[in-house]
């Protein structure tokens, strides 16, 4: 399995003979790069998202895409709304053991849809290595259908076995803005599942 470059900037990059972002035989065609894990030292709880998208690469954030859910439910559950700044709510997820990053390191995807990945394109995150680094993680929630499927079929048979084992996998809701045929409530609900794993912090934590 490749190894992500860990610090390394997100990215699209054109095909040979493209224009930024554009492909050499199809409009809009690119290679997708992920950002680096955004992991801290005592995470519990990993998000795992498919790759980013054409706003979350052009503002270098996660979910960056204003119609997103993420960071709405992150603030509902756990005080890390987009009220603040990206910074800010990366470093209250990570107090509380929460992790962020992607299933793919990198994929061919013209636009932001996941239904337009190329599947022959997909190069996993090496998602065994970071549990291998980050041991106290216990749960992984997938955010959407996509990511579950890549995750099932890449990562998951990679992870060691006692690990596997004892790890929990949540499949959630996608909260593209895509996905707009479940009702946010019905969402959101789904996404408290994630209490389970990291409690809400106690008023006044921050």
């Amino acid at each position: 399995m490749t190894r992500s470059r860990r610090g390394a900037a997100p990215s699209v990059t054109p095909r040979p003979g493209a224009e930024r972002g554009r492909s050499a035989t199809a409009p809009g065609q690119a290679i997708v790069e992920s950002f680096p894990p955004q992991v801290g030292p005592g995470c519990r709880l990993l998000l795992l998202g498919t790759a980013p998208s054409v706003t979350s690469l052009a503002r270098g954030q996660s979910y960056a895409h204003p119609h997103n859910l993420f960071w709405p439910f992150m603030g509902v559950l756990y005080g890390a709304g987009p009220e603040l700044a990206y910074a800010e709510r990366i470093a209250r997820l990570h107090a509380l053991g929460i992790g962020i990053w992607d299933v793919l390191e990198r994929c061919e995807r013209p636009g932001s849809l996941d239904s337009g990945i190329v599947p022959a394109s997909e190069v996993p995150n090496d998602i065994p290595g970071l549990l291998r680094e980050h041991p106290g993680i216990v749960a992984v929630a997938l955010n959407g259908a996509k990511a579950q499927q890549v995750f099932a079929r890449r990562i998951a048979p990679a992870i060691e076995a006692g690990k596997r084992a004892g790890l929990a996998i949540l499949a959630l809701p996608s909260t593209s803005p895509a996905n707009a045929s479940i009702p946010r409530a019905t969402k959101l609900e789904r996404w408290r599942e994630l209490l389970r794993w990291v409690p809400a912090p106690v008023v006044g934590h921050f």
